[in-house]
């Protein structure tokens, strides 16, 4: 295609990443280049900030900066120097009387602005996916709360194993989303200022003594931290970073990954709302939103990887080629962050639980879901063969209750005390109290059904 002709409509509007549609306008080419723009005027404050430019030249350079250049132009007039600064410089410049042009950029290298402008587009991100994930932290806690004591199959390698309760579960769904939450409030996001070879001597020419303080006056002015030494090829913002939003991804990924086994028909303990029909299978209700979620987790961990790999091959004082690498894959991991924690805000808000199928699923064993504490507790008393007999006959379909009544060593023990599951959940219900914002007397009864709190029954 010849240089000078039309790009082509937007290549990526969501119509393949349907997680993502609706939630990534922090992220995009729009938003990269408004922080672009903010990273240029951010400079001229800081020279501001250390003496060198009046206050006054800084309200006339922003007033002009108002708009912004056609994208398009500039991502094609980008492929001659391999990156948009250059000719962003060169339009900023000419919005101004020559006397301030000196101003744009002074002393800035590209790599300064374009990983400034992409912490400060990751900050909103971040921020963003921080709100998300408080919408569904507070709805896992309530969810927890309510369904504290309600006993259900605990599920190891896809098998029933031993009795839990609904709300251990989503107990540990909120952990993970705390987690997350918490290595995201801990990022270092950093401005980056180091001029063409990370040594900083273009500005301690231009500015004095006083400039190097500049650094420092950066990152205030654009509301990021100040990272102290230049990261040009030390790429420790953007892995850990990635490392915060696989992280957060992760998490994501195990509460939808329960959602849609625990919506499966033949399992139908959990639903999540109205999902996805079909006209030809009235039957089935998807799970979309936990659907959409693990294709976000499932893409995640891949990107950062990438991110990583960048930031071990980022030579000498500026990466060729790892550097230009990290911009869209960073870009597609928030947005896969951003996309994946706000449906999951909707998703835990739907959540629900039919109690009968938890019921129902509990039994199927026929007891046998409480085996461990048949050998922890008959054991001493029959031997640990005699206990394997007894579960391999009630296995095998036969009465465990007639089974455990006939030995004559059990004659002092309430069997179907021993073969209650809610009587073998070990700390559940405490665990679920410890968890902060978890109100244990929220819900209702597992058994009656009744408010907790009020002692009402359901209608």
């Amino acid at each position: 295609m010849p240089s000078d002709a039309p790009l082509p409509g937007a290549l990526d509007r969501g119509l393949l990443s349907p997680v993502t549609v609706g939630h990534d306008a922090l992220v995009s080419d729009e938003a990269v280049l408004a922080a672009l723009v903010e990273a240029e005027l951010g400079l001229v404050r800081a020279w501001a900030a250390v003496g060198a430019l009046p206050s006054g030249e800084v309200d006339t350079i922003g007033a002009a900066w108002g708009g912004h250049p056609d994208v398009a132009s500039l991502a094609r007039d980008a492929v001659a120097g391999g990156n948009p600064v250059i000719p962003l410089v060169g339009l900023l410049k000419q919005t101004l009387p020559a006397e301030l042009r000196p101003w744009v950029h002074r002393g800035a290298t590209s790599q300064d602005i374009l990983d400034t402008a992409l912490m400060l587009v990751s900050r909103r991100a971040v921020d963003a996916v921080l709100a998300s994930l408080a919408e569904a932290e507070q709805h896992l806690a309530a969810f927890a709360a309510e369904h504290r004591d309600l006993v259900a199959a605990g599920r190891t390698l896809a098998q029933h194993a031993v009795p839990i309760t609904v709300g251990l579960r989503a107990a540990g769904w909120l952990s993970g989303l705390r987690r997350a939450s918490t290595r995201l409030k801990q990022l270092t996001l950093p401005a980056q200022l180091g001029g063409a070879a990370g040594t900083r001597a273009s500005f301690l020419a231009l500015g004095g003594d006083a400039a190097a303080a500049l650094p420092a006056h950066y990152a205030e002015a654009l509301g990021l931290d100040d990272a102290g030494t230049v990261w040009h090829t030390s790429r420790w913002p953007v892995t850990e970073l990635a490392d915060a939003l696989a992280q957060t991804t992760d998490a994501l990924g195990k509460l939808a990954g329960d959602v849609v086994t625990l919506s499966r028909t033949e399992i139908g303990e959990l639903s999540a709302g109205s999902g996805g029909g079909s006209s030809a299978m009235p039957q089935k209700n998807n799970p979309v939103a936990a659907v959409l979620i693990r294709s976000a987790a499932l893409r995640a961990p891949q990107l950062a990887a990438t991110l990583h790999l960048c930031a071990a091959l980022a030579e000498d004082e500026r990466p060729a080629g790892a550097w230009h690498a990290e911009w869209p894959t960073l870009r597609e991991l928030l947005r896969l962050t951003l996309g994946a924690s706000a449906h999951a805000a909707g998703l835990a808000a739907a959540l629900r639980v039919d109690r009968r199928a938890v019921v129902r699923n509990l039994a199927l064993t026929r007891g046998l879901i409480v085996a461990e504490r048949l050998s922890i507790v008959l054991g001493p008393l029959i031997g640990a063969a005699r206990v394997a007999s007894l579960v391999a006959a009630a296995g095998a379909g036969e009465d465990l209750a007639v089974l455990l009544r006939d030995v004559p060593e059990t004659a002092g023990l309430d069997i179907d005390a021993l073969l209650d599951p809610a009587g073998y959940t070990g700390e559940a219900a405490a665990a679920v109290d410890r968890m902060p914002g978890v109100d244990p007397m929220i819900g209702a009864d597992p058994v009656t059904g009744a408010d907790r709190m009020t002692g009402e029954s359901p209608s």
